[in-house]
């Protein structure tokens, strides 16, 4: 069945919403509850957050493909998976999508809708840590997707989990959750100042993993409508 551009652009935004006010809802609740036990609350933060993605790519893949994050919509873009006149679309319900999460998260917990983020988070570890995060990410789905499209929720839930740990950013990878969370001073903050360098860092490491895997399977692009799960591009009424 054939989805509207409407449908798939509401898709992506409350997609983007949902994580967005999981990632930022469960860092409050955990740093509420974990007294002071930094390593307690990023468990709790990464546990809520793999556990969304999930779900979220479950709920939302067969509608849009469950991109919620402008990195993927424009490496699918670039394989010819999303037409590049409806990239645009894509990427501003993922933006608008991820502020209203910050937004609903700070409604939940009876917090200002905006605080801009004091977190400091800059230095070249940075930028190392989102360029692996995001490529690691581009290289799962574009690997997965290929022959095992059903799993492909499981193993993006997966990575992101692990990467929480094993990078000194704790993985955003996202530009759209990036923005989001610089409007929320809470543990899973981030400054302004440092947004362009993280979203810089998603980009190029999005598109080396995808030119990697361009090269590593050279029929790529017939696996791009199945970015993140499999789902129609084509619209309709």
């Amino acid at each position: 069945m054939k989805t509207s551009l409407p449908r798939r652009v509401t898709a992506e935004f409350l997609g983007t919403l949902l994580l967005v006010a999981t990632v930022v809802g469960s860092g409050i609740m955990a740093e509420r509850l974990a007294s002071g036990n930094v390593a307690l609350a990023l468990l709790a933060n990464t546990i809520a957050t793999g556990a969304a993605l999930v779900a979220l790519i479950l709920t939302f893949g067969p509608i849009s493909g469950a991109h919620l994050n402008p990195v993927i919509s424009v490496a699918d873009a670039v394989e010819g998976g999303l037409p590049w006149k409806e990239t645009p679309a894509y990427i501003a319900a993922q933006l608008f999508g991820g502020i209203c999460g910050t937004m609903l998260a700070h409604v939940m917990f009876s917090l200002p809708l905006v605080s801009l983020s004091h977190h400091i988070r800059s230095g070249p570890a940075q930028f190392a840590s989102e360029f692996t995060a995001t490529f690691g990410l581009l290289c799962v789905i574009w690997g997965c997707s290929r022959s095992r499209s059903s799993l492909v929720a499981f193993a993006v839930g997966s990575y992101i989990t692990a990467a929480y740990w094993f990078t000194s950013s704790t993985s955003f990878a996202n530009p759209a959750v990036t923005i989001a969370r610089a409007l929320s001073d809470t543990f899973a903050g981030i400054r302004p100042n440092d947004v362009p360098v993280f979203i810089a860092a998603q980009f190029v490491g999005g598109i080396a993993a995808t030119l990697l895997f361009r090269w590593l399977i050279p029929n790529l692009s017939s696996s791009a409508q199945d970015v993140v799960l499999p789902h129609s591009h084509q619209g309709g009424g």
